[in-house]
């Protein structure tokens, strides 16, 4: 099939071409735009690129942010975030498409206070200011209120207080809840309460409202003051799907400042039947004691008496025999050592003896008169008698020419 073009063959455009005509035509009108709108389809990509959508009522605009411009951004973007976007409007070739390429980004609204938020979270639990976690008293006699006189929150504490018929003394600390201000006078009055000692619990609530509402309970001062306070605090702001960052620093938070009336004071009826559980649970254990001790005193007759008896002094005979038996053995090895010694000490001293020489053949001589030892032939000149000492005895010997004469 043959076309018909209604006048001479005009000029044919490649596909690129076109694209590459309307991305300049777009990226010359739409630059350093800004938009606002809801974060749809966000895709952070392994190579650290974001790809997602902003959109409101009607519409939808693909949007790219590249790794390099996210300098500076601490967490990432979610679904729902509400944000104002700077950057250009360029055209993606391989697809043909649109898009919205970021510089940068701002929260808008409420995406912009939760993210503030956030950023004040993490600096606070660094600083250690989220560390309480102090028990309540099980029956406090006295609970200091800091909160708005005529707020819902006081009348909603009273009800179930009523209700649960306890006996617990409420002492208001009257301040506002709201406005900018009012974060002082909220930290002034916990410290207050704490100061002065006015409860054995400190319960810090307000009713219900939007984020904005409830900043005064996320301000430092406030921060600051809780995880101070030298008795437990309570944390009720909002309802259950409101928080602050109060509830982080308090001991406790609770959903609704109905949840903390209840958890403040256990009703009548809690009290009734946990006492009676304990006296019952201590008779019963008073029993059970009473039962064992006659057990075991029933078992005890004089024959068990003496076998325990002898169980009990078995191992210690034992020890005892054991530590003779090694005093023994001990002092035996010391004789034997000493006897040995002794009897190497005698040898010596028998081989050193002059007469051991006498069994071989040797003699000693003696002078007859003095008994002095005469060891050479020259000391017996002038001698007319002398003793000579075998190994077997004496023989006396004279001088020959004495005896002529």
């Amino acid at each position: 099939m043959r076309a018909v073009y209604p006048c001479a063959v005009p000029q044919i455009h490649r596909v690129s071409e076109i694209t590459t005509a309307i991305r300049r035509s777009l990226e010359s009108t739409f630059h350093d735009v800004i938009v606002e709108g809801e974060v749809s389809n966000f895709r952070p990509a392994s190579s650290g690129h974001w790809y997602f959508s902003l959109k409101d009522e009607s519409s939808l605009l693909s949007c790219v942010m590249f790794r390099g411009s996210r300098r500076g951004v601490v967490h990432d973007l979610q679904d729902g975030d509400s944000i104002r976007a700077y950057g250009d409007i360029s055209v993606y070739p391989p697809r043909g498409s649109y898009q919205l390429v970021l510089r940068s980004f701002e929260y808008a609204g409420a995406g912009q206070i939760l993210a503030m938020l956030e950023e004040r979270k993490r600096a606070f639990d660094a600083a250690g200011l989220f560390a309480n976690s102090r028990p309540l008293p099980y029956l406090p006699r006295t609970v200091a209120v800091v909160t708005s006189p005529t707020g819902a929150a006081i009348r909603d504490i009273v009800r179930v207080l009523s209700r649960r018929r306890s006996p617990v003394t409420l002492r208001i600390v009257p301040v506002p809840v709201q406005g900018s201000e009012s974060h002082e006078k909220i930290s002034a009055a916990i410290r207050y309460a704490g100061r002065h000692q006015l409860g054995d619990v400190i319960l810090v609530t307000r009713g219900g409202g939007s984020i904005e509402d409830l900043l005064p309970f996320s301000e430092k001062s406030v921060i600051e003051a809780i995880a101070a306070s030298p008795v437990p605090v309570i944390s009720a702001v909002g309802h259950e799907i409101d928080w602050a960052l109060a509830d982080f620093a308090a001991d406790l938070r609770a959903p609704t400042p109905s949840a903390a009336a209840e958890v403040v004071a256990p009703s009548y009826d809690d009290i009734r039947s946990r006492l009676r559980t304990a006296l019952e649970g201590g008779i019963q254990s008073f029993l059970s004691r009473i039962r064992s001790v006659r057990y075991r005193v029933d078992r005890f007759s004089v024959q068990e008496i003496r076998y325990r008896f002898r169980n009990f002094t078995a191992p210690w005979y034992q020890r005892l025999d054991d530590a003779r038996a090694a005093c023994e053995e001990g002092v035996r090895r010391i004789v034997s050592d000493r006897r040995t010694r002794l009897e190497l000490m005698r040898e010596r001293i028998d081989g050193a003896s002059p007469y051991r020489a006498l069994s071989r053949g040797y003699t000693i001589v003696r002078a007859h008169s003095t008994g002095e030892i005469i060891p050479r032939r020259a000391g017996a000149a002038g001698i007319a008698r002398v003793d000579v000492q075998f190994d077997d005895g004496i023989l006396e010997l004279r001088r020959a020419e004495q005896e002529e004469q």
